[in-house]
């Protein structure tokens, strides 16, 4: 069994919070001909007191390097773009492919909590478990 280098909980808390942000509430305007070009985050409901993006990305930011590449890895597991047998592959991939901040790149993929949990059950950790202690 490959070793993940990241606590199950702050997954579990990645996840909580990818749930809160992913789900927002979309809104739709008539934004004229340009609205397919605008960012597909700017359609989400934004409201002034609303901070889980922000606490995302700064959670995100604060891992060190290790613990963002197998955060990356982790969510690769999930959507299964490698298998659990890849771990090495996954997490070497995740270093050195790495070209854009970790944060952005996870916010950017849709189902992002799904995926890291469906990784984290692959190494064993019942994510339901582990949200009940965070919460």
């Amino acid at each position: 069994m490959p070793t993940l280098d990241i606590s199950p909980e702050k997954v579990a808390w990645v996840i909580i919070k990818a749930r809160e942000y992913d789900g927002k509430v979309a809104t739709y305007e008539d934004r004229g001909s340009d609205a397919a070009d605008e960012d597909a985050g700017s359609i989400l409901e934004d409201r002034r007191e609303d901070s889980t993006k922000n606490e995302l990305v700064s959670f995100i930011r604060g891992l060190n390097e290790d613990e963002q590449a197998n955060l990356v890895a982790l969510t690769w597991v999930g959507r299964e773009t490698y298998a659990l047998e890849d771990w090495d592959e996954a997490l070497a991939t995740a270093r050195s492919e790495r070209v854009n901040r970790t944060e952005a790149y996870l916010l950017g993929i849709p189902l992002l909590a799904d995926y890291l949990e469906a990784g984290l059950e692959a190494f064993g950790y019942p994510v339901a478990d582990l949200e009940d202690k965070l919460r």
